[in-house]
């Protein structure tokens, strides 16, 4: 960060917006530390931008769109840049050509972030003043246009770098994308979703409006596409074979003679040019710098396709996918088109992106070069279908050999995922038959298992000032509600509330605990809904009027991975609709001594508890798992803050589920359950991540467990 954004951050903290400015324009700056001045000024193709041109164009924008028409008396700081670094917005005038970008030997580097100097300390002033709803969108869009710049900055000093005889390094230091197993197919019910921005924190105009779009049954990896998978489809003529090629991407191999991805070179092995300097193949990473075309080709060769972006979003909300936005983006099969009921912005900035709607097909997901926290779900990246320097990647994906309609084929679908995986694990969500949900109940009423307890202290305490941030007429939602025994506390606190529309996976325990609280209640309309919760569901008509509260008790959240429980809460905020808040309960760090004998009790209920899944697997899917040889074991993860429960094999033994043979070695573990614990900090970022925010929070004593109450975010 200069001197000057130095300065400016600190005497000015309080004002989040000139925060949020600095902490994006520092970013940039500190971007291009490792460069020279001679880097800053080479354009090594037409598609790329000199670094001093990054730097100045979002200094331009900032410029162009606020200060000149909303800062009393602003002085442009040179006339001639509204000419040099205007990019495409045809309504501001002419612009210099983009090829030519790199002829500019003057302004030099150092009048250039003189002038980002200068628009830095007049937005400073501006920002004194808390901006216009409008002013304030044309803000938060300036500062995600320099995010994109950010990473478009890294992708053009990565090909200008790869051009050069010496292969230089631009940060060794950057990360690496780390190896891993290969992506395993998930599939997906399809059926009616809705895909698109929610709620209202920023998002770009091209990710709206949000809408609903009808998917057949489809299976999507919930892995990239690895080098090794691509040095197979290389071996095997990949780009040799006509057949495989849309006719378009043919034409462009042969003229171009494409052999292998964009930075690869052979040598005694293949190595890769990246920003650490060339480097040998991973045969383990994830594939990148390919084209449209060559992930089009070898998804044929592979005998599944590319998935739409429609796919793609609702796998990612669903919790499917792994390497969402941290190693590069994925080409769908999707054009870039307008969602139903787009109208592109008046006025210059609504040539953002709706003027680029031709010719060119989406990618989804975010990159390692992406700007962090820059990406959403619904973000909609767009390349012409031929581009190779950009960093992307490809996801397989493929239609259902059959249509997966209930409940019992998720399970089976899950259960025969899990198994086949490389470290064996089902989900939790399948601990809840009759007799699982009895099991827990049991469980909760042990003398070592305090979270029920202290959470049901602590909500009784609470429920009053809890109670009163309802609207009356209020729709409560318990996602995973089980017996419902701790909602009578609200439900006692609340009479103000109009309806109870409790979700859980086992109908028996569903339809029993709604009998008992309707003839509690009988004034409160009660509507039980049998569905997995960790899915975008839609709710009852007879509520769609009704202020809606979400609740989800119990730690339940900590049963998530990051990843699954980010998407759980962004898919509680589609549900749950706009303005609606969300009561979550969390357990918090403590010592691992109380948590393993938490999770592992003297009288061995837990345990029965964890072998009532192969009880389960052994009825429903005619499994023959044998009891006897697998032992319950629970465990601390210190690294990952969770408390683990698994069924451990006590000896080398197979066992056959719906067909399939399933070998299990002496000692391995069946992963069954994470619980997760937080702090108040590690708790709310994550939420943060989601779209809510932490309007309040109540913490128990010792041991320790919180209830949180979440609002839409906002800004």
């Amino acid at each position: 960060m200069s001197s000057t954004l130095r300065a400016l951050k600190p005497k000015h903290a309080h004002n989040e917006l000139l925060d949020r400015y600095l902490d994006v324009r520092g970013r940039t700056e500190a971007l291009i530390a490792p460069l020279s001045a001679e880097d800053m000024v080479v354009q090594s193709m037409s598609d790329a931008s000199p670094a001093k041109w990054h730097i100045a164009h979002t200094s331009w924008f900032f410029e162009t769109f606020l200060l000149a028409p909303q800062l009393a008396n602003y002085s442009a700081f040179d006339p001639s840049f509204s000419y040099l670094f205007n990019s495409y917005y045809e309504a501001l005038g002419p612009r210099h050509p983009r090829p030519e970008r790199g002829l500019m030997t003057r302004p030099g580097a150092d009048h250039v972030l003189a002038y980002r100097k200068h628009v830095d300390q007049h937005m400073n002033a501006l920002l004194q003043t808390p901006p216009s709803a409008a002013n304030h969108k044309l803000i938060e869009l300036g500062l995600a246009h320099e995010e994109q710049h950010q990473e478009l900055l890294l992708m053009d000093i990565l090909h200008l770098f790869s051009t050069s005889s010496l292969k230089p390094e631009y940060d060794r230091r950057w990360p690496k994308t780390p190896g891993g197993r290969k992506g395993q197919f998930k599939a997906h019910a399809g059926g009616l979703v809705e895909i698109g921005q929610q709620g209202e924190g920023f998002a770009f105009d091209n990710e709206g409006p949000r809408h609903t779009t009808y998917l057949q049954p489809f299976e999507i990896s919930d892995r990239l596409v690895t080098n090794g998978q691509w040095l197979a489809f290389m071996d095997d003529g990949g780009y040799s074979r006509p057949e495989l090629w849309l006719a378009e991407g043919w034409d462009i191999v042969s003229s171009q003679q494409w052999q292998s991805p964009f930075y690869w070179q052979p040598g005694q092995g293949w190595s890769q040019m990246s920003l650490r300097g060339l480097e040998p193949i991973d045969l383990d990473a994830p594939v990148t710098h390919i084209s449209y075309y060559e992930a089009a080709a070898f998804a044929c060769w592979a005998e599944a396709r590319l998935p739409t972006e429609a796919e793609w979003e609702a796998a990612a909300q669903s919790g499917y996918l792994q390497q969402v936005d941290d190693v590069a983006w994925q080409w769908t099969q999707s054009p870039y088109s307008p969602y139903p009921g787009f109208r592109p912005a008046p006025g210059a900035v609504g040539e953002y992106n709706g003027k680029f709607m031709i010719n060119q097909m989406v990618l989804r997901g975010g990159a390692n070069f992406t700007s962090p926290g820059h990406t959403r779900l619904s973000y909609r990246n767009f390349f012409h279908p031929e581009k190779r320097w950009v960093l992307n990647g490809l996801r397989l994906a493929r239609d259902c050999q059959k249509v997966i309609t209930d409940d019992h084929s998720s399970f089976r679908r899950d259960v025969l995922n899990g198994l086949a995986a490389d470290h064996k694990s089902i989900p939790p969500k399948y601990f809840y038959d009759a007799t699982g949900s009895e099991l827990f109940e049991a469980i909760c009423k042990t003398p070592e298992y305090y979270p029920t307890r202290a959470e049901t202290r602590l909500l009784s305490a609470v429920a009053g000032e809890i109670a009163a941030t309802f609207a009356p007429g209020s729709a409560l939602v318990e996602f995973g509600s089980g017996a419902s025994d701790k909602t009578c506390l609200l439900l006692d606190a609340a009479p103000h509330l109009g309806a109870y529309v409790p979700i859980d996976i086992c109908p028996d325990a569903l339809q029993q605990a709604a009998q008992r609280l309707t003839e509690r209640y009988p004034a409160l309309s009660v509507i039980p809904q049998t569905g997995d919760f960790t899915r975008t569901l839609a709710l009852p008509a007879a509520i769609s009027h009704r202020p809606r509260v979400g609740f989800f008790p119990g730690s339940t959240i900590g049963n998530f991975n990051h990843q699954q429980a980010v998407a759980f809460l962004k898919s509680a905020k589609t549900i749950l609709g706009n303005d609606a808040q969300f009561i979550v309960g969390v357990d918090m760090v403590k010592p691992a001594a109380i948590l393993e004998s938490a999770y592992d009790d003297a009288a061995g209920v837990t345990a029965s508890f964890n072998k009532n899944l192969l009880v389960r697997i052994n009825r429903e899917l005619g499994a023959d798992f044998d009891l006897s040889n697998f032992a319950h074991q629970a465990r601390w993860n210190p690294i990952k803050q969770r408390m683990e429960m698994h069924l451990l094999s006590l000896i080398g033994q197979t066992v056959t589920i719906a067909g399939q043979r399933f070998t299990f070695a002496e000692g391995e573990s069946l992963h069954t359950e994470n619980s997760h614990k937080f702090s108040v900090e590690s708790f709310t970022a994550m939420v943060a991540e989601a779209g809510w925010t932490v309007a309040q929070h109540w913490i128990s004593d010792a041991p320790q467990v919180g209830l949180f109450r979440l609002t839409q975010k906002t800004g």
